[in-house]
């Protein structure tokens, strides 16, 4: 887990008081198979504007780029 600290501005947040979280879990599924599971909560904590926070990181440039990303380079080598 670590602490988004991101203000809605896109910049670095000092105050912990308002960041939000993310919790990342691997789960073994199967011998070659293994779940990522991803979980940006608290986002509120952000004060003002945090559904552009929320809005930023569901979009299509947000977490979902990412893990798309990750696992594309986990399948290049299998």
């Amino acid at each position: 887990m670590f602490s988004w600290d991101i203000s809605p501005q896109w910049r670095l947040e000092a105050d912990l008081a308002k960041t939000s979280e993310v919790e990342v879990r691997f789960t073994s599924e199967a011998p070659r198979r293994t779940r990522l599971d991803l979980e940006h909560r608290s986002l509120e904590r952000h004060g003002d504007g945090w559904e552009d926070v929320r809005d930023g990181v569901a979009s299509d440039g947000g977490w979902p780029l990412y893990l798309r990303g990750y696992a594309e380079q986990l399948t290049k080598d299998v």
